[in-house]
């Protein structure tokens, strides 16, 4: 018998060879622009790289808020250039900031190389156990932590390969955000209860794609 406790369900194994395809709600997007970032009206004047854009849902999002919105992905999603991130030649200081729901596997990576391409910052959404492993301490936290750990308070739902309203997940995501010019010690923060004020009509109804 298949076992779905939800200790289990919130396991996410995925093959070398996934895109790794699970879109991020949009409120959940609006809840790093409104109750993390700092200045949000300065980000008209910025430019944002989104490098796993899937089919936009996220990048729609940062058009809200930014000047200029740049995206790709490795897959073709018929959204975006075809890029792989990890590879593809950017320029060190290629944008003010870096911001994506990375591949779970490659977050690490992804962490590594936004660094190089941001002038002003990077900011992820992971699972919150991201935190965790002796490699990702030696690697990036050690010396490169995070400036604001924002936990959301409230789960967001992710299922693969589509957006669904009704979806349900045992998983706590959180934002990890790298402010370049910051000074301090990594800041514990929260994400509060907001999809009932971030969610906007028509954020699902492309939600097949």
């Amino acid at each position: 018998m298949q076992n779905t406790s939800h200790a289990v369900m919130a396991q996410r194994i995925e093959p070398k060879d996934s895109p790794d395809d699970f879109p991020t709600p949009p409120w959940a997007t609006r809840g790093l622009i409104e109750h993390v970032l700092e200045n949000k009206k300065a980000l008209s004047k910025m430019s944002c790289l989104e490098p796993a854009c899937g089919a936009g849902h996220m990048a729609k999002v940062l058009k809200e808020y930014f000047g200029q919105v740049q995206c790709a992905d490795a897959h073709l999603y018929g959204y975006g250039r075809r890029r792989d991130f990890l590879t593809y030649p950017y320029e060190t200081n290629a944008v003010d900031w870096v911001i994506t729901n990375p591949p779970f596997r490659l977050a690490e990576e992804f962490v590594l190389r936004a660094l190089r391409v941001a002038r002003h910052g990077v900011a992820i959404l992971a699972r919150t156990v991201f935190l965790e492993s002796v490699g990702r301490y030696g690697a990036i936290f050690r010396d490169n932590p995070p400036t604001k750990f924002a936990q959301f308070a409230e789960r967001v739902p992710m299922v693969r390969g589509r957006l669904d309203i009704k979806a349900t997940t045992a998983t706590g995501y959180a934002w990890l955000v790298w402010e370049k010019h910051s000074i301090g010690n990594p800041r514990l923060m929260w994400v509060p209860p907001c999809r009932k004020q971030l969610e906007r009509r028509g954020d699902y109804a492309s939600s097949a794609s």
